[in-house]
């Protein structure tokens, strides 16, 4: 028997609008490159790019266009295609080394065959010179390390550069005609959550295209692993960073910035069985962080409706295709909902079922 209209709270939510910064990702295939650690002197507390990037040696310009090209026999041809170097401060290397480097991968743009070129570097890498280089091998995305715009939090991570050049780049890779992308991290030393507030709000004010989010992971070896066996750095718990990134996700509610990534991406090295990483670990994070949105925003909708003794029965409409989103990794969020609004018989209902 179906309740009365008047005493049911029927919750229905817009996941493309809720998730839009998130969900709404250009669609293209990408060609990763590894260069860990190539170009960059700076050795920050919490790096170990090697075993970020789960490369273990660097890749000769011969092994680039092999890269790409072993790649291109695996895309349908269907969508647009980058080629992405990551792992390193690509700005930082020899300037003849990214000439060499960018001519592999322009020859497949000239050719048709490739759309853009990516690279990632830090703030304190980029110049006037650098982004006229950049520009004529047909360059497209800029990303920038940043982790923090807190001068504090940058010293103590020993990123060897203050926010100030965050600012300064930011700017010119914009005026150069670039897409400019930020990188940021949750959880570094001596950061919270209102020093990550206040660096998430400067980041949007100067118009990232893109984001990245990372929690911080304690790598062995690294210093930042040494901190944390001497008691002198305490990482995240899975929670902390999760409740700390969803705050991060809702000031870019209010932009368009496009979240690229929300967490590391797991490689054999960065997994939560291995046991030489701390902290948050979890090879499904950003699941749990977007769950997370999805269950505040239900929860807000059923506070709002609720009339005291009025309501019976509580049905949350979830189109099929974002049933997981809403349900949540291993179910959290409808074990949280169901449990606690009992006394209102919830129920998860799924898009076309009667």
């Amino acid at each position: 028997m179906h309740m009365k209209e008047e005493n049911r709270i029927d919750v229905k939510i817009n996941i493309l609008d809720l998730l839009k910064n998130i969900v709404n990702k250009e669609e293209q295939y990408t060609i990763p490159i590894f260069i860990p650690h190539r170009g960059c002197p700076n050795e920050c507390v919490f790096c170990n790019q090697r075993k970020i990037s789960g490369m273990q040696k660097n890749v000769t310009v011969k092994e680039v266009d092999n890269i790409i090209s072993k790649y291109l026999e695996y895309f349908d041809g269907n969508k647009k295609i980058q080629i992405a170097f990551f792992g390193g401060s690509f700005t930082g290397i020899d300037i003849n080394s990214q000439i060499e480097y960018l001519k592999i991968a322009n020859k497949y743009i000239k050719s048709g065959k490739v759309d853009s070129i990516r690279i990632s570097t830090r703030p304190d890498y980029i110049s006037p010179t650098i982004l006229k280089v950049l520009k004529k091998y047909n360059v497209r995305n800029i990303e920038l390390g940043v982790q923090s715009m807190d001068n504090e939090v940058l010293r103590l991570s020993k990123r060897g550069h203050d926010n100030i050049s965050v600012i300064r780049a930011s700017l010119l890779i914009r005026y150069y005609g670039f897409k400019l992308g930020h990188q940021m991290m949750i959880g570094l030393p001596g950061s919270n959550e209102i020093k990550e507030i206040e660096t998430i709000k400067s980041l949007l004010k100067l118009k990232p295209d893109e984001l990245r989010i990372y929690p911080v992971y304690v790598i062995n070896p690294s210093e930042l692993y040494d901190m944390y066996a001497l008691g002198k750095y305490v990482p995240l718990t899975l929670e902390e960073a999760i409740s700390r990134t969803y705050v991060v996700l809702r000031e870019c509610k209010r932009s368009n910035v496009r979240i690229i990534r929300i967490g590391l991406q797991s490689t054999d090295e960065i997994t939560s069985n291995n046991l030489g990483l701390v902290g948050p670990v979890c090879d499904n994070f950003a699941e749990y962080v977007m769950a997370k949105v999805v269950c505040n925003v239900i929860e807000e909708n059923i506070k709002n409706k609720l009339k005291e003794d009025m309501i019976n029965e509580i049905i949350i409409h979830v189109p099929l295709r974002y049933a997981s989103i809403v349900v949540g990794p291993k179910k959290v969020n409808k074990e949280y909902l169901i449990n606690k609004y009992k006394k209102y018989n919830l129920k998860i209902k799924l898009k076309g079922e009667e």
